[in-house]
């Protein structure tokens, strides 16, 4: 943690007291290392500690950090069997702090940069694997419909509009050539799956953006939603997987680990307890999934870059993380190549 001394701590007082029902002060503020995106801060205060997210300050790209819809997807999926932290106001107006910001509920709990999990019982590393494979099982079996999401997105024609997106924000965030990139934005949309049934996607499920219980193998919290939408879910679930086509000495994944004796299952185990809970058979373009998934990371990662060199970017790691757009997007490029 480090000190919160960017926030306008008065003007939060204030809007605290005028929005969130029991709030009592003083205020103090300190921000969580690490998150590139949405800056993101504990509050503590006398009737007890809240989480503050926040656009980042300075020039954005469009749709980017777009923490209403965070906090629209949390107040509907509240009423479901994904666990979420329950929210409590948002402030659209940029005036206060200067920018976007909602409060929502502060969660005791354990988070994990490591997949590898150092220091976890193979047993309880399984079952945690389990509780992470469920709750994103869960979120795509959630209807949307009924949650009145209706218009939190544009299911049909869903990946071309993705990928589309995606080519564009790598392109205004381009700071160097990558041939890889280039090929990669003609070769997607030449390789277009059939579309299936819509769901609510997270767009960056990940162990680190989870919460788990302090001593039970579970998720009781999952974190970050400015990615989500109404989507393809097996999009969503690529992404999620794509962990285990990474290096995790380049980048928290779980490339080359002794999976039997960590009792972290594999890659194809994991897929078929997906699988398994959503009721789906075998996934005839997996590959391509984790092409688009290695893509749309490396353009993730050249936004970082971009907005590091622009001193927008919300962690110091932000430099690294931006460096990582080549080797991704020349993995992703080596995987197409192999696909034909």
């Amino acid at each position: 943690m480090r000190g919160g001394d960017d926030l306008a701590l008065d003007r939060v007082e204030r809007f605290l007291a005028e929005h969130v029902s029991g709030f009592r002060g003083p205020l103090a503020a300190e921000r969580f290392p690490g998150g590139q995106s949405n800056p993101t801060y504990r509050l503590r205060t006398t009737s007890g500690d809240y989480v503050l997210r926040r656009k980042p300050p300075g020039p954005l790209l469009p749709s980017a950090h777009a923490v209403d819809r965070e906090f629209r997807v949390l107040q509907a999926l509240a009423q479901t069997a994904v666990p979420v932290p329950r929210v409590y106001a948002l402030c659209d107006d940029a005036d206060v702090i200067g920018s976007a910001f909602y409060v929502m509920e502060h969660l005791d709990g354990r988070i994990f940069w490591d997949q590898r999990l150092p220091g976890i019982a193979p047993d309880e590393r399984a079952a945690m694997f389990g509780s992470m494979n469920q709750v994103i099982a869960a979120l795509h079996s959630v209807d949307y419909l009924a949650l009145g999401l209706e218009d939190f997105g544009r299911p049909g024609n869903y990946m071309a509009r993705q990928i589309a997106r995606w080519s564009r924000q790598y392109r205004a965030s381009e700071t160097e050539t990558q041939p890889a990139m280039d090929a990669l934005i003609d070769w997607l949309p030449a390789h277009l799956p059939a579309e299936g049934a819509p769901a609510i996607v997270h767009g960056d499920y990940r162990m680190d953006n989870l919460v788990f219980h302090k001593t039970d193998p579970r998720v009781i919290g999952v974190l970050d939603w400015e990615l989500s939408t109404i989507g393809d879910p097996l999009a969503d679930f690529a992404y999620h997987a794509m962990s285990w086509r990474i290096d995790p000495a380049i980048y928290q994944g779980l490339s080359g680990v002794d999976f039997g004796a960590l009792g972290i299952p594999d890659e194809a185990d994991y897929v078929a307890q997906y699988r398994g809970h959503v009721g789906r058979g075998p996934i005839a373009d997996w590959e391509f999934y984790m092409t688009y998934s290695l893509f749309r990371f490396a353009a993730i990662c050249q936004g970082i870059a971009k907005r590091a060199i622009d001193g927008t970017a919300a962690s110091s790691e932000a430099r690294r993380i931006g460096s990582l757009a080549r080797p991704f997007g020349e993995q992703a490029w080596a995987l197409a190549k192999s696909l034909g």
